[in-house]
């Protein structure tokens, strides 16, 4: 009998150590991604800094290469392609930039590594962030770029081409602006960082469209397609496993 009630005294004292902080749990990767977002999302929405910067730039190019181009309809054609990837890539390229630049100025990215979360939710939450920004100028700048140029892009093949495109532009230009961010010179930094890492996605979109506005056969438009396919899951993958080394001051 004595047993039996020193057992229970004991569960009891055990109990009764468990401070309450043990059962709260750490937000889960996927709540924590979303939140990061959603966070990034709202202070955009309120002053349009960025995807103003990345739109005007846009518009620019395409206004610029509309006048230097005097082609016909079919030499168009040919170099459409090319002129939306190069608008698209300096564009991301900013706005890449300027995302982590804010965040070390204000002193965010000090608050996101010591919160209690896995940092790849950092990761994915910039990259979506960046990807949401770039897809809102890239649906500007097609309607736009459709009627200076005379060229029917609303096609969802060529949609999708776009997309992957800009996932993988994303994918590693995120990885590596968190790299440049730590340093003076970010701004030069970054973009001869990005553009030789992201040749391969860049050459594969626009062949691809290419492909697409000119009536290719698919066969053609297959093999860019299956590198742009690989290329985002390879460096997501990549920028999974290294996102938490690269923020590590």
């Amino acid at each position: 009998m004595t047993n039996k009630m020193q057992n229970e005294e004991g569960r009891m004292q055990n109990t009764d150590s468990i401070h309450p902080s043990s059962f709260i749990t750490h937000p889960s990767l996927l709540k924590a991604t979303f939140a990061i977002v959603q966070k990034d999302l709202a202070a955009e929405f309120r002053s349009f800094e960025l995807v103003s910067a990345m739109l005007v730039f846009s518009l620019l190019v395409i206004i610029i290469f509309n006048f230097a181009l005097e082609l016909d309809v079919k030499v168009r054609q040919s170099v459409t392609a090319g002129v939306l990837w190069t608008t698209f890539a300096f564009a991301g390229t900013l706005g890449l930039n300027r995302s982590m630049a804010t965040e070390k100025d204000r002193g965010c990215m000090d608050g996101l590594l010591l919160a209690p979360v896995d940092r790849s939710a950092i990761y994915f939450g910039k990259a979506i962030s960046n990807l949401a920004f770039m897809l809102i100028v890239e649906a500007i700048v097609l309607p736009v770029y459709s009627v200076l140029y005379n060229v029917n892009l609303f096609r969802l093949d060529l949609i999708g081409i776009i997309l992957l495109g800009s996932i993988g532009y994303v994918a590693v230009g995120t990885l590596l602006s968190a790299m440049s961010v730590q340093t003076r010179t970010r701004e030069v930094l970054l973009p001869i960082l990005l553009f030789p890492v992201a040749i391969p996605v860049l050459l594969a979109a626009v062949k691809a469209s290419n492909g697409l506005l000119t009536g290719a056969e698919f066969a053609e438009v297959l093999i860019p397609l299956n590198i742009l396919i690989v290329y985002d899951v390879v460096f997501i993958a990549v920028a999974f496993m290294v996102f938490d080394f690269v923020v590590e001051e």
